[in-house]
């Protein structure tokens, strides 16, 4: 997997701040409209629309919209391009070659 690093800073950026883990931790038992994210997470409106866009973009989130209210959940996806990436960033690749030693 060749590793573009564009789209990996917008996965870890996602993963990387508590607000973003608490609406993943939402989620995961199913789709929630964003009144229901408002009532559990202690944030504004614009605090949560600023998240949601964050994990919207990183594709690990995917929303809807019904009526005047967004509907968000995880993306199976997104959440399995993520955890390849995750994978890949830190699964060795060091060719028969190329031991990384330094030939002093």
């Amino acid at each position: 997997m060749e590793i573009n690093g564009q789209s990996a800073a917008k996965v870890f950026k996602a993963l990387c701040d508590e607000k973003r883990l608490a609406v993943l931790e939402l989620l995961r038992s199913g789709e929630k409209c964003a009144c229901v994210l408002l009532d559990s997470l202690d944030i504004g409106q614009s605090g949560l629309s600023y998240h949601m866009k964050i994990l919207c973009d990183s594709g690990i989130v995917e929303s809807r919209q019904e009526g005047k209210w967004t509907h968000y959940k995880i993306s199976k996806n997104g959440s399995e391009e993520a955890m390849s990436l995750l994978k890949a960033i830190t699964t060795q690749n060091v060719s028969a070659d190329d031991e990384g030693r330094c030939d002093k």
